[in-house]
């Protein structure tokens, strides 16, 4: 008798199982989703954009000496 109700146990343990992860793997995504946006919102640092501008001049030098 135990038998049959472990195998009936079984299938619901599986259940819940794949339930829970789904609700993890929904709840990761939300947060991964709030963190993107948080960090889309950002100011870029001066620094990165001093760096940028920098790059730009280099290749624009780079330019006009191979032409």
């Amino acid at each position: 008798m135990n038998a049959k109700k472990n195998s009936i146990d079984a299938p619901e343990k599986v259940r819940v199982r794949r339930r829970d992860i789904k609700n993890a793997e929904t709840e990761i995504g939300l947060k991964l989703r709030a963190l993107y946006a948080s960090v889309q919102e950002e100011e870029i640092p001066a620094r990165f954009l001093d760096l940028l501008e920098k790059l730009d001049e280099a290749e624009r030098n780079h330019t006009q000496s191979t032409k």
